[in-house]
């Protein structure tokens, strides 16, 4: 199955709601101000965002649109542009190619959204690669968080370091670095607990494993990567800006775009915070996180036929 396969697939919801959504509005043979204030309104509901949803109306009201040929697929095609020169710009491919020095990366995101699978998903296509990988399982509060992530360690080959429930994340940290600086690996994936982005004592937690790292490298973290749930809808975005507060993100990843018919989230939240994009979670199985394209993203999120 080719890489535009799935992406089609994982947006199979998104597509049909954004295709039978349009074709309800576009009843006329031509876009008047009714119609182009009717499309702004469904872009809104499908989650896309108020900034956007105003800026892909203003883009079709700005086009001329020839009249023989099928109202529905130019629009389309309108919208496929702006996705693309939206999000041509946040694609962070280079995330995944071989690195010759460690890389500390942080993985963080509230409870729920697929972190723990997200990071085995990871180190899998980061092995696919050549780079040398190790876990960090640095949620403790949660023996099944380390278990799992143990889990994935054994499935894909890749070393991991973990501790006892209720053990200091931090200090499990610092293990896994030292023995990354020791094995010369070029990938640490540090696993951190759920956190809800409004509990302080949990949020200075994972603040204290940022630090940590630093002790072994001044500039690490170097990514600092926020997994998101597609299905949250607009919580993501309250989500993208508390943790944003504590420690800059340098990547997002959303899961689970496939469960959902609002996927427009994620253009809603490359237009509010221009973060780069590095991966997509389009289904349960293994092979199913994806590199980000904004080309087969704009393609498939839009089903033009």
């Amino acid at each position: 199955m080719s890489i535009f396969d799935k992406f089609k697939i994982g947006f199979k919801k998104s597509a049909t709601s954004l295709t039978s959504g349009l074709r309800d509005i576009i009843v006329k043979k031509e876009i008047d101000d009714n119609t182009l204030n009717k499309i702004e309104d469904f872009l809104i509901q499908s989650d896309v965002g108020v900034t956007a949803s105003e800026e892909i109306k203003n883009e079709i009201s700005g086009e001329k649109i020839d009249p023989k040929k099928d109202l529905l697929n130019e629009i389309n095609l309108i919208i496929k542009k702006y996705i693309i020169n939206l999000m041509k710009p946040l694609e962070k491919d280079n995330f995944f190619k071989k690195k010759d020095n460690l890389n500390v990366i942080l993985i963080s995101g509230v409870n729920g959204v697929g972190k723990t699978t997200t990071i085995g998903k990871i180190g899998k296509i980061l092995k696919s690669h050549g780079n040398k990988v190790i876990f960090s399982a640095s949620d403790t509060f949660r023996a099944a968080a380390i278990e799992q992530l143990e889990n994935w360690a054994q499935k894909i080959g890749v070393e991991i370091i973990k501790s006892s429930q209720g053990a200091d994340p931090a200090s499990v940290a610092y293990k896994t670095l030292e023995e990354a600086s020791k094995n010369n690996y070029t990938h640490a994936l540090i696993d951190t607990a759920g956190r809800l982005q409004n509990k302080k004592n949990l949020m200075d937690e994972y603040k204290k494993i940022a630090n940590v790292t630093k002790k072994m490298d001044s500039d690490a973290p170097h990514e600092v990567l926020l997994i998101l749930d597609a299905t949250s809808g607009q919580n993501v975005i309250n989500q993208v800006e508390e943790f944003n507060k504590i420690i800059p993100i340098t990547g997002l990843i959303m899961t689970k775009l496939d469960g959902t018919a609002k996927g427009g989230i994620l253009i809603a939240v490359a237009k509010k915070y221009k973060l780069p994009i590095v991966a997509l979670g389009l289904g349960e199985k293994e092979d199913d996180l994806q590199i980000f394209n904004a080309d087969k993203f704009a393609e498939a999120f839009v089903d033009i036929s």
